[in-house]
Formats: structure tokens, C-alpha cells, sequence
């Protein structure tokens, strides 16, 4: 709990039984009433490890990272923050004071991780990664006229807002999906230097493989690109 709110970690999973364990584990567990793991279909144990670790598991049969994400959610409606991390050991677990203490001041929405600064271990983010971030930041920065320099997983957010954004999209296009909605409602988002590490073990589904890479730049940019052009669609049909 924190500052009297109760907090769930939610954590979406696939074939991460060399990392969760170790994730779940340096968890402050005075901050985090919950450790979700939704599970999306993984067959090296995973789910064991998590649940051995202290964590509550949940299984998604339906892959995507958003769909996980989801499924996890709904497991523990009374959380009145919601705080997304991923299996990997990427970024710190220990480091999950700093984005609920951001959350909790000045009004802030939606608190952000942001991996490109001088915390981050060299290599954790390949070349690909970077200019992805760089090339979609700029665009809902043009669109929108936000300033966002990150799509970094580990972000916290009230559930009162999450609401709010009616998230839906399944897949890789998660993360990008609440932050240009928190643009096109002019949510308050705040980014916070986090550090991020290479990932503690195991392959990881979006940069490890170049197919990976594609499919997840490319859920991305036509999330971006879909959602300008429905906003601009709906200006046109407004009578004048």
C-alpha cells in the first residue's frame, strides 16, 4: 500500500522462468499489495516459479502482450493503482518507490520509466529499440504536440484513469495505445529516469529476433498512424 492506496504490480509473462522469480522477489511488498502474472501461454515454468516467488498467477491463452495485461487486471479489481512490469529483469524492481512517489505529486496521471538516460547499462537497448522510441515519440509529438521520449514498459497509473483510456489493444501496440490517449485527453504524463539492465535471461520476443522487431514497430506505428487518422476522420464528419 502507499500513501493509504492499495498498489498491484501487474506483470505480463511468456517463458520467463530464469528471471520472475528474481523480479517478484525484490518487490517491496509494503508497496505492492499485489503481484499479478499473467501468464501467456508459457511452457518452461513459469507460472510455478512465479507462484513459488509469491506472486498470483493468472493464464492467458490469447498471446499478446496486452491481452496478458488485461487478463491480469481483472484479477484484482479493488487495486486503485495499477503498476506494469515486465518479466525480464530489465528494468529494477527496487526502483518501484520512484514511480509511485511521481504518481503521487503534483497531480500527475500516467507515470512513465524512461530508459534513455545515463542509468541505463550499455546494450540493454539495441539500435533498433532506439531509433523505434526516437522515430514514435516524434511522431506523437507532431500529432499531438506531446513530449514523450520513451515507450518504456514499467509505468504506473491510477485505475481511476486507466479506466478512463478503455484500453484494448492486445498485442505490442499496449504501451504506445495509452500514451497516445493520454495525449489526445491531455492527461498529466510524467517520465521518470529509471535504470534498465540487459534482461536477466532467456530471449526476448520483440528484440531478440529481427521478426520480432518487425512486428512490434510495426503494431506500433499503425497504432500511431490509425489513431491520427480516425481523430482527423472524426473532425471532418463534425458539421460546421
Amino acid at each position: 500500500m502507499f500513501r493509504g492506496n492499495t498498489v498491484a504490480v501487474i506483470m505480463p509473462a511468456l517463458d520467463e522462468v530464469n528471471s520472475i522469480a528474481g523480479v517478484i522477489r525484490q518487490l517491496d511488498r509494503d508497496l505492492a499489495d499485489w503481484i499479478v502474472v499473467g501468464d501467456n501461454g508459457s511452457h518452461d515454468g513459469t507460472a510455478d516459479a512465479a507462484i513459488q516467488a509469491g506472486a498470483m498467477v493468472v493464464h492467458e491463452p490469447r498471446r499478446g502482450y496486452g491481452s496478458a495485461c488485461l487478463k491480469a487486471i481483472a484479477a484484482v479489481p479493488q487495486a486503485e493503482v495499477l503498476v506494469f512490469l515486465d518479466a525480464d529483469g530489465s528494468d529494477d524492481p527496487r526502483e518501484l518507490s520512484l514511480l509511485l512517489e511521481a504518481l503521487f505529486t503534483d497531480d500527475t496521471e500516467i507515470v512513465i520509466g524512461a530508459r534513455l538516460n545515463e542509468k541505463a547499462e550499455p546494450g540493454s537497448l539495441t539500435l533498433v529499440q532506439r531509433f523505434g522510441n526516437t522515430l514514435t515519440c516524434g511522431l506523437v509529438r507532431l500529432f499531438w504536440r506531446v513530449r514523450f521520449t520513451d515507450l518504456g514498459p514499467y509505468r504506473a497509473l491510477r485505475r481511476s484513469t486507466f479506466e478512463q483510456l478503455s484500453m484494448c489493444d492486445p498485442d505490442f501496440g499496449w504501451t504506445i495505445e495509452m500514451q497516445v490517449k493520454a495525449a489526445q485527453m491531455k492527461l498529466k504524463v510524467v517520465e521518470v529516469p529509471v535504470s534498465y539492465r540487459r534482461r536477466q535471461g532467456g530471449a526476448s520476443k520483440v528484440s531478440g529476433t529481427i521478426m520480432g522487431s518487425w512486428r512490434a514497430g510495426k503494431r506500433i506505428l499503425e497504432y500511431v498512424l490509425a489513431a491520427k487518422f480516425r481523430e482527423l476522420a472524426g473532425k471532418s464528419r463534425r458539421p460546421r
